[in-house]
Order: C-alpha cells, then sequence, then structure tokens
C-alpha cells in the first residue's frame, strides 16, 4: 500500500515507522528537513523536503499512485487544504487529517476528509482508517478490537431490514441518521433511501460486512 504522511512531528514520525513495519511504502513530507531525525537511521522510506500541499512536492511523493494520504501538521488549516487536494485533484481513495480542533469535525466530514485527534492514539486511529476499505471508521473502542463505523445506506440495502445485517459477536446497527435525526433501530427496522448506517463492528470481522455490504 502506498501511504503519503505530511508532517514528521511525533505523530507522523510514528505512523511513518509503524505503517512501514506493515509493509507500507512510505513517503514522508515535512517543511523542515530537522523533522526527519525522528525516523532514526533504519527508516526506508522516501523523506521529501516541501510544503505537503504544493503540487510539485505531492507528486515528487508518488501521489498519483497513492493510496492514502495522511496529512498531521500542527495546523488544522494546512491539514484540511492538504486534504482536499489529495482529494479532489489527485483522487486519493483515503484520505485523512489530524484534527486539533475537535468542534470542526462535522465541517471536514462534509468534505469527505476522515479525522484523527490526539498523538496517543491518533496513530492507532488512523492505521485503522487504512484497514477498513469502504466502511468510514469513526471511532475506535477500547483496545481498536471494536470499531464504529459510518457508511451510507448502499442501494442493495434499501427495503431490507436490520436483521438481514446483523451477526452477533461480530457486527450490527447501532444507530440510523435519516431526515436530519438520528435514532436506535430495531431488528425490524426497515432501511430507506439516504439513510447513514452506523455499525459496531469486530476489525477480524470487517471484510466479511464489506463483502454483506456489497463493498467489495
Amino acid at each position: 500500500m502506498k501511504t503519503i504522511i505530511v508532517g514528521c512531528g511525533k505523530l507522523g514520525s510514528e505512523l511513518a515507522l509503524s505503517l512501514c513495519k506493515k509493509g507500507h511504502e512510505i513517503a514522508i513530507i515535512d517543511s523542515d528537513e530537522a523533522a526527519f531525525h525522528r525516523l532514526g537511521a533504519t527508516f526506508k522510506g522516501e523523506k521529501i523536503v516541501g510544503v505537503g500541499f504544493d503540487r510539485e512536492v505531492l507528486k515528487k511523493a508518488g501521489i498519483s499512485r497513492a493510496d492514502a494520504i495522511i496529512a498531521c501538521t500542527k495546523s488544522d488549516e494546512v491539514n484540511a487544504l492538504v486534504g482536499r487536494v489529495a482529494q479532489t485533484i489527485f483522487r486519493v481513495p483515503k484520505v485523512v487529517s489530524r484534527l486539533y480542533d475537535p468542534r470542526k469535525a462535522e465541517i471536514y466530514h462534509a468534505l469527505g476528509i476522515q479525522t484523527i485527534c490526539t498523538t496517543t492514539w491518533g496513530v492507532q486511529r488512523a492505521t485503522d482508517l487504512l484497514s477498513y476499505g469502504q466502511l468510514d471508521s469513526v471511532l475506535a473502542i477500547g483496545d481498536s478490537n471494536i470499531n464504529l463505523v459510518r457508511i451510507d445506506i448502499p442501494a442493495l440495502l434499501v427495503g431490507k431490514t436490520v436483521k438481514d445485517i446483523t451477526a452477533f459477536g461480530e457486527f450490527q446497527v447501532v444507530a440510523i441518521g435519516r431526515n436530519n435525526g438520528s435514532f436506535l433501530p430495531t431488528l425490524g427496522t426497515t432501511f430507506q433511501k439516504d439513510d447513514i448506517i452506523f455499525i459496531a463492528v469486530l476489525s477480524a470481522s470487517a471484510f466479511k460486512l464489506e463483502a454483506l455490504l456489497g463493498l467489495v
């Protein structure tokens, strides 16, 4: 998996090292060359000095073939801009931006940009987001063995019930967003067009859920 990280601070450097260990091809960008010392001498990824939202810098990092980009600089505004450039110009499949001000979360989500917050669980959170294919992971619970994911209703589910996509012990629908509101469904609740579904899913069952939803 080709992943670009913008920002080599504590979160960016730890994430780069973690993903490298998992076999990702990493390119990390920072405007301060000295920041790369956090990566250590054994880091095998590509280090690029430059501004993370500069198109030429992103091209040098290989954004045309990137599977994901994570913006984790010290600025919410820069992270949002990197996300938008990656999303709208280069059509990167996975776009994640660090967020210092949680009040901006809804704005980011409206733009289609996933977010992470604190450094301590940010590395695991970012890794989870990259691991969930087309499922939008919005919350990691406990040791990240369980995730709360958000999906827009697939056409094949319209008219079906919550029971049809429930596997007790693996995944289950916990809430539905509908008509600018939300509610807790029963097993007999019928899905409607334009619903937003929130599902609690075991990490080990994520692929099974995607298959059931027709996302793979």
